[in-house]
């Protein structure tokens, strides 16, 4: 059974900083073969991407919303994806969301092999 953890999400004021985490675990997943990403989902909105690095982390695609202000990292070792969050805005606000799929274009079109379960981000302006 795969499991994509995510964390790190909480309230914080406009201009202020967060840092997600995902923990991938599951004994028939191979975290370093796959792409990995964030997506978020405000309330009343479609799910929309957000960025995605590639399995070696040379890689790193951003949605223009986010370029400039979100970073997305991996640590093979410790089968985590991170995403650095700053300059956050009040229009970041959404629940942020892991995923993983095996071909990293598959991915940046909304396609997932795993997901998570979310993590709540709220901006306060």
């Amino acid at each position: 059974q795969v499991q994509l953890v995510e964390s790190g999400g909480g309230l914080v004021q406009a201009g202020g900083s967060l840092r997600l985490s995902c923990a991938a675990s599951g004994r028939t997943f191979t975290f370093s073969i796959h792409g990995m990403g964030w997506f978020r989902q405000a309330p009343g909105k479609e799910r929309e991407f957000v960025a995605a690095i590639s399995r070696t982390g040379d890689s790193s695609y951003y949605a223009d919303s986010v370029k400039g202000r979100f970073t997305i990292s991996r640590d093979n070792a410790k089968n985590t994806v991170y995403l650095q969050m700053n300059s956050l805005k009040s229009e970041d606000t959404a629940v942020y969301y892991c995923a993983a799929h095996f071909l990293l274009g598959r991915l940046l079109n909304g396609e997932y092999d795993y997901w998570g379960q979310g993590t709540q981000v709220t901006v306060s302006s």
